[in-house]
């Protein structure tokens, strides 16, 4: 499969490229959009789609495998690499029932597998907090594991 580029001028930049199968995909690079054609082997009308940069992004990270899945305080992220490992992280905010335990005291990677690699105090943030740690009411802090791991550290260690 080979790539065809062509300035067009006024316009901005198209690339070409034809599939295995014959489909032909087009995208054309605008000041203000990307838009995206495909055309079917059999077909003579492409379908077309007009992207703004986030949705090209976006659609950039799910083609290499790469998938961010961005919530309000959660993402997960896929490697192309590796097809079968996926990583979450998310932030949570401690409540009193927590505030001054610490990273050890709760034993978080033992019991769930989770880690915590920051916290997040006061507009102060603590990158890779030690195990002696001691969380305050109110910090946010940020874990990573396996989509179950942090299920289990939400029930585990989060609602106690």
């Amino acid at each position: 499969m080979s790539i065809k580029s062509t300035e067009l001028p006024g316009i901005g930049t198209k690339y070409e490229l034809e599939t295995e199968k014959g489909d032909k995909i087009a995208i054309v690079f605008m000041d203000s959009s990307i838009q995206l054609y495909v055309l079917e082997k059999e077909s003579e009308t492409p379908a077309v789609a007009e992207l703004n940069a986030w949705e090209t992004r976006r659609l950039g990270s799910i083609l290499t495998g790469a998938i961010i899945e961005a919530e309000k305080e959660a993402v997960e992220v896929a490697f192309s690499a590796l097809s079968d490992l996926r990583i979450s992280i998310h932030t949570y905010i401690i409540s009193k029932n927590l505030a001054g335990k610490s990273i050890r005291e709760l034993a978080i990677r033992r019991r769930t597998g989770v880690t915590i690699i920051a916290v997040s105090r006061k507009s102060k943030n603590i990158i890779n907090p030690s195990p002696s740690f001691s969380f305050e009411k109110g910090d946010v802090l940020v874990a990573i594991g396996e989509r179950d791991q942090l299920k289990t550290f939400e029930s585990e260690i989060l609602e106690i």
